[in-house]
């Protein structure tokens, strides 16, 4: 009876606490205006505002794939994340993603605890250049980054996994896994970024990591009854996945364009590539279909084109536009093949997480090291196709070394929920489905009912005869 009390009060009362303590934490003044460029500040706004609208976005992606029975409770995992991790990244998050390094592996966390001094903070990180934006306004433009990268995560243990596990996992997954990438790849005094490895808008820091987590959660959480009986899941809205492309590829341009942290010429590449390799690439994964002999589908040209998306994060501001055409155009294809490859195993991520924003990242990561190209930014470097396989190699061990960090940490991460709270749903509540099971509501919109009277009704209506 005690355990199930602490676990019913527990989530209440840490916000609580925090709440409380957040108003003890001293009042500074305001950055001063005359320090920066009030068209960045205006750009980032909107950018920071993009990439915002891709979490509802993801939540409408994946809620419209899923079986009806479980349409809600994966679209709020998506979206619960935009509370939890804006709560942890003000708490706590950016300071160990950004804050003073230890090392060049992890921030000081009580650099910014509470975003103290963030309001009034030196326009550039320790040992960086200088910001034409308020530190403050960086730090609500990353935290969009930290909100969508867990709830990618939902997609490979959607229709089983338990909510309240699914909390304390975004919670250990933002401290231990995604605030050291960021810290790694971003910060200036982060080992990634210091042995040369680029990654323009979040290849490893988003991409690679969700995809790996992906794979340890379906490891982890082991296969659905459906999925072990071998049966058709239907998709419950493809609309829904329309239009969570639709806002996703949207906000992506806030995603890599606003990576560029000011309003310049490195912003409308970064825009450019991005939208130019989401058409390729869903372009490619709806041809590579009908050359396999598949019928061109909604769900394939919608998941080519995130492919797409994702391949182009790492290298969007380093790599020139028509590059962009190839790399979505072969991650679509190499994403294409892992899928099929995927099907004809005993692993089951939900969604195809995984072979999506884990290959995609990857792929995205290594052809960065072959297009980049000081051409388009100064900052980068050659790439392999440019006469420089150095960069090449730097890129394939930034890759690795996020690879086995992220799968390790996050298998270890689900096991250690499974140890405090079970975390998957009971045979009996994934056959109702988790929306009722985990929220008892109910997705009824857009639902069809015809029984044997109704059809017999409207077959021998007036109207149906004169049809």
């Amino acid at each position: 009876m005690a355990k199930i009390l602490v676990k019913q009060y527990a989530p209440f009362v840490i916000l609580m606490v925090f709440a409380i303590l957040a108003l003890f934490v001293p009042l500074l003044p305001n950055f001063d205006e005359g320090k920066y460029s009030g068209p960045d500040i205006a750009f980032i706004l909107i950018a920071a505002a993009l990439v915002f609208l891709m979490t509802p976005g993801l939540a409408f992606f994946y809620g419209g794939m899923v079986h009806r029975k479980n349409v809600l409770s994966t679209m709020i995992k998506s979206v619960v994340a935009a509370g939890v991790i804006t709560v942890l990244w003000t708490v706590v998050g950016f300071s160990l993603a950004f804050g003073d390094t230890i090392g060049g592996f992890i921030g000081n966390p009580s650099t910014f605890l509470f975003f103290k001094g963030v309001n009034s903070g030196a326009p550039h990180l320790q040992g960086g250049a200088d910001l034409t934006i308020p530190l403050s306004l960086f730090a609500v433009f990353q935290l969009m980054f930290a909100i969508i990268t867990p709830g990618l995560v939902v997609g490979a243990v959607a229709e089983r996994i338990r909510f309240t596990s699914y909390i304390l996992f975004i919670v250990l997954f933002a401290i231990f896994v995604y605030s050291p990438l960021a810290h790694w790849t971003w910060h200036p005094q982060g080992f990634l970024f210091k042995m040369g490895v680029l990654d323009f808008a979040g290849g490893t820091v988003v991409h690679i990591s969700a995809g790996m987590a992906a794979l340890a959660g379906a490891l982890v959480l082991k296969r659905r009854k459906s999925h072990l009986e071998h049966q058709e899941v239907p998709p419950a809205n493809i609309p829904y996945v329309l239009i969570g492309t639709g806002l996703l590829w949207f906000g992506w341009f806030g995603f890599n364009a606003g990576s560029a942290l000011g309003a310049n010429s490195l912003a409308v590449s970064a825009f450019l590539t991005t939208n130019t390799a989401a058409g390729a690439a869903g372009l490619s994964w709806m041809f590579f279909d009908v050359a396999r002999g598949k019928k061109p589908s909604v769900l394939g040209f919608c998941i080519g084109a995130v492919v797409g998306l994702v391949a182009i994060t790492p290298g969007a501001g380093f790599v020139s536009i028509p590059s962009s055409i190839f790399i979505g155009a072969i991650a679509a294809v190499v994403s294409n093949l892992v899928v099929s490859w995927k099907q004809k195993t005993s692993l089951d991520d939900t969604l195809d997480v995984f072979p999506c924003h884990g290959v995609g990242g990857i792929v995205g990561m290594l052809l960065t090291g072959v297009f980049a190209t000081k051409t388009v930014n100064a900052a980068g470097a050659d790439g392999l196709f440019y006469g420089n396989p150095t960069f090449f190699v730097t890129q394939l061990k930034g890759a690795v070394i996020v690879i086995l960090f992220s799968f390790v940490v996050s298998f270890i991460i689900f096991k250690l929920v499974n140890l405090i709270n079970p975390i998957r749903v009971s045979d009996e509540e994934e056959e109702i489905g988790l929306d009722a099971s985990q929220h008892n509501e109910k997705y009824s919109q857009g639902t069809l009912l015809v029984n044997e009277k109704a059809a017999y009704v409207a077959s021998n209506s007036p109207v149906q005869e004169a049809i």
